[in-house]
């Protein structure tokens, strides 16, 4: 499996791990010149924007989540800025950004999620 399916099959498992959760998927891969965003989704009033990051396997100390550096988070609050002021007309809703790590155990099929809100 490739990188790009690879993260395909992230984002996926990821949504779906959201909606069971009770969040509503606004939004998949929200794409802008200068940055893009995997999932979109609403709860509880609130509009959480969503990086996914994979690893194929575990890795000690080389945690999917961790590759969410400044310059990746910069990109990602530019995006979500211009998602509210043009898609939503709204600039003063709730928001934040969560990241959603998936690892994956290919042999035994299974993947093991974990997620970290409002970082």
């Amino acid at each position: 499996m490739g990188p790009k399916e690879l993260g395909f099959l992230a984002e996926n498992i990821a949504a779906r791990y959201l909606e069971e959760r009770g969040y509503e998927i606004a939004a998949k891969n929200y794409r802008k010149p200068w940055g893009e965003i995997d999932i979109i989704a609403r709860k509880d009033g609130m509009i959480i924007f969503v990086e996914v990051k994979a690893n194929s396997q575990q890795v000690e100390g080389f945690d999917p989540e961790i590759r969410v550096d400044w310059k990746k988070m910069r990109k990602i609050i530019r995006t979500a800025e211009l998602y509210l002021e043009h898609e939503l007309c709204d600039t003063d809703c709730d928001w934040q950004i969560d990241i959603v790590a998936v690892i994956f155990d290919i042999p035994s099929k299974k993947a093991k999620i974990r997620h970290f809100k409002n970082i």
